[in-house]
C-alpha cells in the first residue's frame, strides 16, 4: 500500500467520469483497473483513469468523490491496486437523482429511459458502492448528484447475454462493478423538485396517492360503498399512473368533486374520509360563509389563499408537485348562481369568478383536488359544475337497508365489544324499521336508545343518584331503541303522519257502495306505484263536492300504503307566502320526495294553491305552471312516486288543463239516500235505538247532496241539543240543508 497525495482533478470532464485520475506511470494502466484508497478508516473502491496532467504521487478527485469519501485536498492516503476476487456483476442498481446546484434547476422532465442508457455508456466496467455520491450529466441540462441507494448482483452469465434477465434471488452487494446490460432505476431524491419521466423510476419517484397504511375495509362509512368506489375511478384511478404515462395519454386529472345529498347523509364524512386516505398534504377545510369578507377584494383574496401553496409547488416541482385538497363545507354559500341575487354588491360573482380561474382558468392547476359539498346543488353556479372543475359530482342519498344495517353496526360496534347491546335487540328488524333515516338520524337513534337506558336507572328522589353496581350491568334492549323510534328520532324524509292526524280524526267512513267502489280503485293505485313500471310517477285527482272526504281519503290512503315518505302539500302551511316562496316550497316537497325510493305526496285543495276566485276568474299563474312542471316532470332512476291530489273545482281545472295532467281522476261522490245517510249517522253510535227510529222515519222524502263531512257536521250539531230534542234536530237540520245546500 502506498502513500498518496489527494489532488483536484485536473478538469471538470475528467471528474465526470466518476474515476480517480492518476499519473499514467504510478500504475501499469492495462493490468490495474481499479484501486483500494483508506481514509479515514474507511475503505472505497475506485475505477481509475491515467492522465499526465497529474503529478506523480499525486491522485485526483472529483468534488463529490472527495464529500463522499471525506478525503481532504492536500491530505495523504493509502491507495492499493484492487481485483475483485469473483467478479460481482450490477443486476440492477438504484440511484437517487437531485440537482447538483440548487440555483441552477429547470422543470423541464429528465427521461429516465435515456439517462440509464447514457449511464451505462458512461459508466461501464466501474465500481459501484452503495451510499457513494457522483455527478452526472444529462444532454444540455443542469447537472445532478446521484446517490447510489441499492445494489442487486446479476447472474455472472447475464454478462455474456443482451440483457439482464435473471438475478441471483436476493442476493445485495455493497459495491459491485457495472455492465453494459444492468438495469439502472431512478429515484427522485426526498424534497428534490427535479421532474423524471419514463419507465426507469423507482417508488420513490412515482409516490402513491394512497396512503401506505390506509385500510379500506374499515373505512367506516356505511352504505356508501358504491357511491365511494364510482368516485375512486372518476378522480383518483389517474393519480395512481405515473405522471409521465398520464400525459403521454393525453389525459387530465380530476380537479373537483361535489358531494350533495340530505343533509346527514355522510357528505362531510365521506370528504373527511378521501383526506385521510390520500398521500397528500394536510387538507385546507373551510365553511363556505367563512371567505366572506364585508371589505372590497378581500373575499377573492381568502380564495387566493386557499390556493397559493399549490400554485408555488407547480411552479417548483411541476408534474411532481404533491396533491393538495381544498374541502369547501356548504359551497353553495360562495358560489350560487351569478347575476342571481339582485341588489347586492356582486362579492358572491367575483368570488365564483376567482374560484373559477383557479380550478381551471388560464394557468391551469394539476396538483389541487377540490371537494365541495352541498344539500342545495341547485343554487350553485352552473359553471362550477362544467368538466375541468366540479366534474364528478355525486348524490349521497338516504342509505338503503343494507346501508342502514352496516351503519347500525357501525354505531353500535363498541356496545357490543362491551357487552352493552341486549342480546334482544336485532339490527337487521331496526335497519327494516328506520325507513328514509339518514346516516346522522341512525347515530342519534343509538345515542337515544342508551340514553333511554341510563334513564331506567335515575333515581330522583330528593336528589339525583345513580346505583354503581346497576350501572355496570346496563344493557341496552329493544324496548330502548323503540321507544327512541316512537318518542325521540324522527326521519326528515320520513311518513309525517301527524299531519293526517286532523284529517282522518273520526276514521273512514264506509257509507255506500259508490263510496266503497272510489276507495277500491285508491287501493289498486296504490299496488300500481310498488309494482308498476309503465307510469311514474303516478297521479291521481279525487274530486268532489266540498265535504265529501276527499281529504281524508286522500290521508287515509297515504297512511295505510305505508310509504318511507308521506307528506302534504296544503295551503294551510303556506298562508301569506308570495308566488315565489310558495313555488319554492312546493318544489321541496317534491324534491324531498325524490329522496326516497317510494313517496306519496297528497297535494291538497289545488284550488286554494294556485289563489283561485270565482270573482272576475283570478289565480296565480307562475303557482300553476310550477304544478304542472312537477305533476309531469320525471322521477330520478331506483324512485317510485304516488301523487294524491284534491279539488272541489273540476270543471276550474279542466278549463287550466291540469285536469289532463293527472293519470286518473275519481269521483268522490256525496251521499243522497236515506240509507247512506243512515250509516253514517249509526257509525256515530250517539244516537239512541229510538233516535234512529225517528230519523230514519222523517229523512225518506228529503232530498239531499250533502258530503259525508258535513253530515257529521250536522249530526254533532244535533247531538248538543238536549236528549229528547236530539233526533228531531238532525231532521230539522238536514232539511234546512236540503233547501239551502
Amino acid at each position: 500500500m502506498v502513500q498518496y497525495t489527494v489532488a483536484k482533478s485536473p478538469s471538470e470532464q475528467l471528474s465526470l467520469t466518476n474515476c480517480l485520475i492518476v499519473n499514467k506511470q504510478d500504475f501499469d494502466m492495462d493490468i490495474v483497473k481499479y484501486v483500494q484508497i483508506e481514509c479515514n478508516s474507511n475503505k472505497f473502491i475506485f475505477g481509475i483513469k491515467g492522465s499526465d496532467s497529474v503529478r506523480r504521487g499525486d491522485i485526483g478527485f472529483g468534488f463529490m468523490q472527495r464529500q463522499w469519501s471525506r478525503a481532504e485536498l492536500n491530505s495523504q492516503i493509502e491507495v492499493k491496486p484492487h481485483a475483485f476476487r469473483s467478479k460481482l456483476l450490477i443486476g440492477s442498481m438504484t440511484v437517487s437523482a437531485d440537482f447538483l446546484q440548487k440555483n441552477k434547476t429547470t422543470q423541464k422532465a429528465y427521461d429516465t429511459d435515456a439517462m440509464a442508457t447514457e449511464f451505462t455508456v458512461s459508466f461501464q466496467n466501474l465500481p459501484f458502492t452503495i451510499g457513494q455520491k457522483m455527478v452526472f450529466s444529462f444532454e444540455d441540462k443542469p447537472y445532478l448528484v446521484l446517490t447510489v441507494k441499492d445494489l442487486e448482483v446479476a447472474d455472472p452469465t447475464a454478462a455474456l447475454g443482451t440483457r439482464v434477465e435473471k438475478k441471483i434471488e436476493a442476493k445485495k452487494a455493497d459495491c459491485a462493478v457495472l455492465m453494459a446490460n444492468s438495469h439502472i432505476i431512478f429515484d427522485k431524491e426526498e424534497n428534490s423538485s427535479i421532474v423524471l419521466k419514463g419507465k426507469a423510476q423507482g417508488r420513490s419517484a412515482m409516490p402513491s396517492i394512497i396512503s401506505p397504511d390506509w385500510d379500506f375495509s374499515k373505512m367506516g362509512i356505511g352504505g356508501l360503498d358504491e357511491e365511494f368506489s364510482a368516485i375512486f375511478r372518476r378522480a383518483f384511478a389517474s393519480r395512481v399512473f405515473p405522471p409521465d404515462v398520464v400525459d403521454s395519454l393525453g389525459i387530465k386529472h380530476v380537479k373537483g368533486i361535489l358531494l350533495y345529498g340530505p343533509p346527514g347523509t355522510g357528505k362531510t364524512l365521506m370528504a373527511r374520509r378521501i383526506g385521510e386516505m390520500l398521500n397528500t398534504r394536510k387538507p385546507e377545510i373551510v365553511n363556505g360563509p367563512e371567505i366572506l369578507n364585508k371589505y372590497v377584494g378581500e373575499s377573492e383574496a381568502n380564495i387566493r389563499k386557499l390556493f397559493t401553496p399549490a400554485i408555488e409547488e407547480q411552479r417548483k416541482s411541476g408534474l411532481n408537485s404533491g396533491l393538495h385538497m381544498i374541502i369547501f363545507d356548504e359551497i353553495d354559500a360562495i358560489c350560487k348562481q351569478r347575476g342571481s341575487m339582485s341588489g347586492s354588491t356582486g362579492v358572491h360573482d367575483t368570488v365564483v369568478n376567482q374560484l373559477l380561474s383557479l380550478i381551471d382558468g388560464v394557468e391551469q392547476l394539476n396538483n389541487i383536488l377540490v371537494i365541495g359539498m352541498t344539500n342545495r346543488k341547485d343554487l350553485i353556479d352552473e359553471a362550477l359544475l362544467r368538466p375541468g372543475r366540479l366534474e364528478v359530482q355525486m348524490e349521497i342519498g338516504l342509505p338503503d337497508e343494507k346501508g342502514r344495517l352496516k351503519i347500525l353496526e357501525i354505531h353500535t360496534n363498541g356496545l357490543r365489544k362491551a357487552d352493552k347491546l341486549s342480546k334482544d335487540v336485532s339490527l337487521e328488524v331496526l335497519a327494516t324499521e328506520t325507513k328514509n333515516f339518514s346516516g346522522a338520524e341512525i347515530e342519534g337513534l343509538v345515542r337515544a336508545a342508551g340514553s333511554s337506558a341510563m334513564n331506567r336507572l335515575v333515581k330522583a328522589v330528593g336528589s339525583v343518584s345513580v346505583d354503581p353496581d346497576a350501572a355496570q350491568k346496563l344493557q341496552i334492549d329493544n324496548d330502548d331503541f323503540q321507544l327512541a323510534l316512537q318518542n325521540d328520532i324522527k326521519p326528515a324524509f320520513g311518513a309525517h303522519i301527524e299531519d293526517f292526524e286532523n284529517f282522518i280524526a273520526n276514521g273512514i267512513i264506509k257509507w255506500g257502495s259508490p263510496f266503497e267502489k272510489a276507495l277500491d280503485d285508491c287501493k289498486l293505485l296504490i299496488q300500481q306505484t310498488r309494482n308498476g313500471a309503465l307510469i311514474s310517477p303516478v297521479s291521481v285527482l279525487l274530486e268532489g263536492c266540498l265535504g265529501s272526504g276527499k281529504t281524508a281519503l286522500a290521508a287515509s290512503l297515504a297512511e295505510t300504503a305505508g310509504f318511507p315518505f308521506v307528506k302534504v302539500c296544503s295551503p294551510e302551511h303556506m298562508i301569506g307566502f308570495t308566488e315565489g316562496a310558495k313555488c319554492q316550497a312546493i318544489k321541496k316537497i317534491f324534491d324531498d320526495a325524490y329522496k326516497s325510493e317510494l313517496s306519496c305526496i297528497v297535494v291538497d285543495d289545488i284550488e286554494r294553491l294556485i289563489d283561485f276566485v270565482p270573482v272576475g276568474l283570478r289565480f296565480s299563474n307562475v303557482v300553476l305552471q310550477a304544478l304542472m312542471v312537477l305533476l309531469k316532470r320525471g322521477l330520478p332512476k331506483g324512485r317510485k312516486l304516488l301523487i294524491i291530489g284534491t279539488t272541489s273545482c273540476r270543471d276550474v281545472l279542466k278549463e287550466m288543463q291540469l285536469l289532463q295532467i293527472f293519470h286518473n281522476v275519481i269521483h268522490i261522490p256525496a251521499i243522497t239516500r236515506p240509507s247512506e245517510i243512515m250509516t253514517v249517522v249509526q257509525g256515530l253510535n250517539q244516537f239512541e235505538e229510538n233516535e234512529l227510529a225517528f230519523i230514519e222515519e222523517n229523512i225518506i222524502n228529503i232530498s239531499v247532496n250533502i258530503g259525508v263531512k258535513k253530515l257529521l257536521g250536522l249530526a254533532e250539531m244535533a247531538l248538543q241539543d238536549d236528549a229528547s230534542a236530539r233526533a228531531q234536530k238532525f231532521v230539522t237540520l238536514l232539511e234546512n240543508w236540503s233547501y239551502f245546500g
